[in-house]
């Protein structure tokens, strides 16, 4: 049991149990993409459309024209609303042969007899006499004016799939197919019914094929087959038997392998699809000077040029004959028109296609990114986390629209981002649990140690924090209540008050340093130890912490005031508080102290040792506030400091010279200390230099500038030294420092 906790211990501080998850991620999102549902298609096909709708296809040459069954053509008198005599669409294909159309498609189905058809006049029209109807029996159909037609050019004919089943002649012709490598047919779409043309029209046609255009999920054009299945036959499309016939070969190839078709091809044209058979169509921007007007090709109208040397679809733009779809690059494109796109991508070279490697490049790149970021990234800050995560997705969408922009080529960074993103999103928010967490223990541990500003801009930024222990220069302080046995002794029978007054007592001195940046270490009854310049940093330690104490004394003499008169009030007597501060500046160690089952942040080293004797000598040279040299030197122009004596302290070897902390600036500059203080230097002088007269005659004057008594308590301890050194002088390597007797 012991190991196994010691195992997750490991794991959860070498892996983390956030890495575990994003791993989990990771492996989700590949079978998420293997599965492939219908969402995630369409977040792909719409990263691709944007692409299209930035960059369109550039239409270099125009070889492919439209004569178009447009609302002219509809409204002209002789003419009529569709479907038109096939006489009249016999003189189109004759017009559009002699100005030199390569081939001829029709993108509609002529799937019966045209009803204008003289034999079937002959039986419709009333009050015909029976010679008049054998003529009109007599003369050719329609139907066969216009497979003549068809015959003397090369033309192909419009096929429908559709969902209802039709009788279909099995002796119609159909297109020969050559197959590669697997059977295609399992992949193709398959179209319950097929609607066929006429038979007279089917044998003259030199190629058929499907017009049926498939529209995706959301109503977009993007795909149109190339090969299908209609009703158990398989049949090439429109346009890819346009350019069977115009090519001249008589069989159409399909390369498939077991995850679908890869190309189809005829001679001089191979095409890349999908694994369905469809063609990505690389779309250009709408082309109104494709159009011709059908009425305008009848009438002869039409520039020779317009017509020469092109593939020529005929098909309707007119709204209501119902062939608008949508594009990427367009909401209302006619149909016929998306034919012709196709038609110019596949003879300008301009193919889009997703290549087979693009979905292997797609889970490398997922993988590559996903193991990255799991490994790398809890190491980052939130903002470098947001940083890099931007940049990793810019590379994903750069790297997509180079092979787009460059190659044209189709591969996705939708599901590499979307992997990605859902594996930094995981981090993120366990980084920001972490970090909550983290907060609260910062918060938790240090909120009864710092102000709460001071505690707030730890938990913002932990990582100035160093818990397992540094060495830093810090400045520490002890404060004691002077006089406490006495004041204890008048609560025997109220330990409750007593505990009311320390608590009355303790915080405005806890206030004063919580204020000055200072951070309690530990409360020892009445006594406070603190210090400064950790958890964080400050400048300015050695400032803060004297200010502190002053602080400290002004508030104790606030409650003193306020504690007398509450006693002359109740009759109680009065007892002043009063205290003693050490202050002193050195390199210590700083950290979580203690055992694996309860430890504090606390500090310890020869500087703590030294303030807190220091502390210990406030009563006896009579200043409340006395400092280290280190600590004086770094204040000396902010305060009254005062040089008090040259000691040495049991357990160190070298002496120290402490100081007093006599008042701030104000009283520095006043001329009353100014006095005083050089008395003082000059008694210390005649002391250090075993002048006992000087010395003394120096405490006389210091006694009679020191109106207030501030020195008495000095004055008296070095005059009763050196009358001890007058009847017992120091050794002959004296240099003046006072061995404390007393820790």
């Amino acid at each position: 049991m012991r190991r196994l906790k010691a195992l997750r211990r490991w794991f959860k501080r070498k892996f983390g149990y956030a890495r575990l998850v994003c791993l989990v991620l990771l492996v989700g999102f590949a079978a998420l993409r293997v599965w492939d549902p219908h969402p995630i298609q369409e977040m792909r096909v719409r990263t691709w459309d944007n692409f299209q709708l930035i960059e369109p296809r550039v239409k270099t040459i125009r070889p492919v024209a439209i004569v178009d069954i447009d609302e002219k053509s509809l409204s002209d008198p002789r003419l009529g609303q569709w479907p038109w005599p096939r006489t009249r669409i016999a003189d189109m294909v004759a017009n559009l042969t002699r100005l030199g159309a390569v081939v001829i498609a029709f993108d509609a189905v002529f799937s019966e007899p045209d009803r204008l058809n003289p034999d079937i006049a002959a039986d419709t029209f009333r009050n015909l006499d029976e010679v008049t109807r054998e003529k009109l029996r007599a003369l050719p159909s329609n139907d066969q004016i216009f497979a003549d037609a068809i015959r003397a050019s090369r033309v192909v004919l419009g096929e429908s799939g559709g969902p209802n089943v039709h009788a279909v002649d099995k002796n119609l012709p159909v297109t020969g197919l050559a197959m590669l490598g697997e059977e295609p047919q399992p992949f193709m779409f398959k179209f319950p019914g097929l609607l066929r043309n006429v038979e007279v029209l089917e044998q003259a046609a030199a190629g058929r094929g499907l017009f049926t255009i498939r529209p995706e999920r959301d109503g977009i054009v993007r795909r149109v087959p190339m090969v299908m299945m209609a009703q158990g036959i398989t049949m090439p499309s429109l346009t890819f038997e346009m350019l069977r016939v115009a090519s001249g070969s008589s069989t159409i190839l399909i390369k498939a392998d077991r995850a679908g078709i890869q190309n189809v091809a005829v001679k001089g044209f191979s095409i890349p699809t999908d694994a369905n058979g469809q063609l990505w169509v690389h779309y250009a921007r709408r082309d109104p000077s494709i159009y011709v007007s059908a009425v305008d090709v009848m009438d002869g109208r039409v520039p020779q040029e317009r017509i020469a040397g092109k593939l020529v679809l005929v098909g309707t733009s007119s709204i209501g004959l119902n062939d608008i779809k949508t594009t990427p690059v367009s909401p209302a494109m006619p149909g016929v028109e998306i034919h012709a796109q196709v038609l110019e991508s596949a003879l300008t070279g301009a193919v889009v296609w997703q290549p087979n490697f693009g979905i292997a490049l797609e889970f490398f790149g997922a993988l590559i990114l996903g193991l990255l970021v799991i490994a790398f990234a809890p190491n980052f800050g939130p903002v470098t986390l947001v940083g890099v995560g931007a940049l990793f997705a810019t590379v994903l969408i750069g790297t997509s629209w180079f092979f787009y922009s460059q190659h044209k080529l189709l591969v996705d960074f939708t599901y590499p981002l979307m992997s990605t993103t859902a594996i930094y999103a995981t981090l993120i928010f366990a980084s920001f649990v972490r970090e909550q967490s983290q907060r609260r223990q910062i918060r938790s541990a240090f909120g009864q140690y710092l102000s709460p500003a001071l505690v707030e801009q730890l938990a913002q930024s932990p990582e100035r924090l160093v818990l397992g222990g540094e060495e830093r220069e810090m400045t520490i302080m002890f404060s004691d209540m002077r006089g406490f046995t006495s004041i204890s002794e008048t609560f025997k029978s109220d330990p409750q008050g007593l505990t009311a007054l320390m608590n009355r007592f303790l915080t405005p001195l806890t206030n004063a340093i919580l204020n000055r940046k200072g951070t309690i270490d530990k409360y020892m009854g009445d006594a406070i130890m603190a210090f400064w310049n950790a958890p964080l940093e400050d400048k300015e330690h050695q400032v803060n912490a004297c200010e502190a104490a002053l602080d400290m004394l002004e508030r104790c003499d606030e409650l003193n005031r306020e504690r007398e008169e509450e006693a002359k009030e109740s009759g109680s007597v009065y007892i002043p508080l009063n205290i003693g501060v050490g202050l002193n500046t050195g390199t210590c160690v700083v950290g979580n102290m203690g055992s694996d089952v309860r430890f504090d942040y606390s500090v310890f080293g020869d500087s703590v040792n030294l303030a807190s004797r220091l502390e210990g000598q406030s009563k006896e040279y009579g200043f409340p506030i006395i400092v280290g040299s280190r600590t004086a030197m770094a204040v000396k122009e902010r305060f009254a400091i005062l040089e008090l004596d040259f000691i040495m302290v049991k357990g160190k070897k070298e002496p120290e010279v402490i100081y007093a902390i006599a008042g701030r600036e104000d009283v520095a500059q006043s001329g009353r200390f100014q006095r005083l203080r050089n008395l003082t230097i000059e008694m210390l002088a005649c002391y250090r230099n075993r002048d006992w007269d000087g010395a003394l005659a120096a405490i006389e004057r210091g006694r009679k500038s020191d109106d207030g008594d501030a020195l008495a308590s000095l004055h008296r301890l070095y005059e009763a030294r050196i009358r001890n050194y007058i009847e017992a002088p120091p050794p002959a390597d004296w240099n003046g420092a006072y061995a404390l007797l007393t820790k």
